[in-house]
């Protein structure tokens, strides 16, 4: 069996005290710069990797952020983690990640097991949570940020947009081009938070600007694809005629749903239009490209990295922090 190597066998190899090496591999600046490095050094040159949980014990700082998103698989939400990730690129700071498959419950149990990992701050995405899961991070001293969405009742910082506007956006630009009649396309009622927003959004403004009432096309528990938007569409048949506009939850779902029209005989957009959300690669490289609505996936990354240097450094004042980057329309070619 190879011998795990220890804090000792640095010290011997350097000739200096155990002490030294965990101060030299902390970055204490009370050993010299040149012991620092001969120390690192030898400590990579003998494969060895420092246990920092004693002394995440003595300062009570785990070094890890705790993060939840919905999907690894989304790209607009990997770009969020991204941007995150080279915002913290310099702090030190490593990011613990969870995934909640769109499920509260499921965000629930994360954050039961991230917290025994005592992170010095968790970031949620969206801003719909269990009873639960707010009562155990009240219970808890430490920064919450909650992203992509700009809840009611935040729990504490909040870096994101609101939903639902940045829907209405959509339906204004429908009604302008004479399209009243709308179908949404999304998830399930109660499988996916943030589209139940989108869909408010959708028939708020529908209903603010005199429209008839949305028809809600339900394509299935999320998450929801490009293969869920064109089995919606392919269910509900003929009646699609009957409809102006597909407004759908995302891009994928849009796409899905503008090839099934297509299959069916309907010319985008003059039979009907198709919209999406998210400014996915796919509305910029369909044929037609596809009317969307772009966020700044990366920048609330970055945003809430900002954010947490801050709060670390003592500099967020007192108050919550409300960042709201906003939405913008993207035209395309099939509204």
């Amino acid at each position: 069996m190879s011998h795990r190597v220890t804090m000792r066998d640095v010290a011997r190899a350097v000739g200096v005290s155990p002490m030294t090496v965990s101060r030299a591999l902390r970055d204490d600046e009370t050993v010299n710069a040149k012991t620092r490095h001969k120390i690192r050094q030898v400590a990579n040159d003998l494969g060895y990797v420092y246990d920092t949980t004693a002394q995440a014990f003595r300062t009570q700082k785990s070094g890890f952020v705790a993060v939840t998103l919905p999907s690894i698989n989304n790209a607009n939400f990997a770009e969020t983690f991204r941007g995150l990730s080279e915002g913290l690129g310099q702090s030190g700071m490593q990011l613990l990640l969870g995934s909640t498959n769109y499920q509260v419950d499921k965000e629930e149990e994360l954050v039961r097991q991230l917290l025994t990992r005592n992170p010095e701050a968790i970031v949620l995405t969206g801003g719909h949570h269990t009873d639960e899961t707010r009562a155990l991070l009240s219970a808890r001293n430490l920064p919450v940020i909650e992203i992509w969405d700009l809840p009611a009742a935040p729990l504490g910082h909040v870096v994101g947009f609101s939903n639902a506007s940045a829907m209405a956006k959509v339906v204004t630009h429908l009604a302008e081009k004479g399209r009243y009649r709308l179908g949404f396309v999304g998830a399930s009622e109660n499988t996916d938070l943030r589209g139940a927003s989108r869909r408010a959004g959708v028939i708020a403004a529908a209903a603010e600007l005199g429209l008839p009432d949305v028809t809600i096309i339900d394509a299935g528990s999320a998450p929801v694809s490009m293969r869920h938007g064109a089995q919606a569409v392919s269910d509900l048949g003929d009646a699609v005629s009957e409809l102006d506009a597909l407004v759908c939850v995302s891009d994928p779902v849009a796409f899905g749903a503008l090839s099934e029209c297509r299959r069916r005989g309907l010319k985008v957009p003059s039979d009907i239009a198709v919209t999406g959300f998210g400014n996915f690669e796919v509305a910029s490289v369909s044929d037609p490209r596809i009317t969307t609505v772009g966020v700044t996936a990366r920048e609330i990354g970055m945003q809430v990295a900002a954010l947490l240097d801050d709060l670390f450094a003592g500099e967020a004042g007192d108050l919550p922090r409300i960042v709201d980057v906003g939405s913008r329309l993207v035209p395309g070619e099939t509204s």
